[in-house]
């Protein structure tokens, strides 16, 4: 799959989850989870980008491991 692809679909996903939110804030009684439905679509670039940033320092300890056996 092309990255570009997904980001894309994560995007719109995003942009309905914003709609959706405004509209809800627009009414009186709104669900207490609607407010949060936003935080879903930025779940996924949040788990990726936290395993980019520790997978480097992850492969350079279990080297070092190896090494010291």
């Amino acid at each position: 799959m092309n990255w570009t692809a997904g980001y894309g679909r994560l995007s719109v996903a995003f942009t309905l989850a914003v709609m959706i939110n405004i509209v809800a804030m627009v009414q009186e009684k709104s669900a207490f989870w609607v407010r949060f439905l936003v935080l879903l679509p930025l779940g996924l670039p949040l788990v990726t980008g936290l395993t980019l940033l520790v997978l480097p320092y992850a492969v350079k300890r279990r080297d070092a491991v190896r090494i010291g056996e």
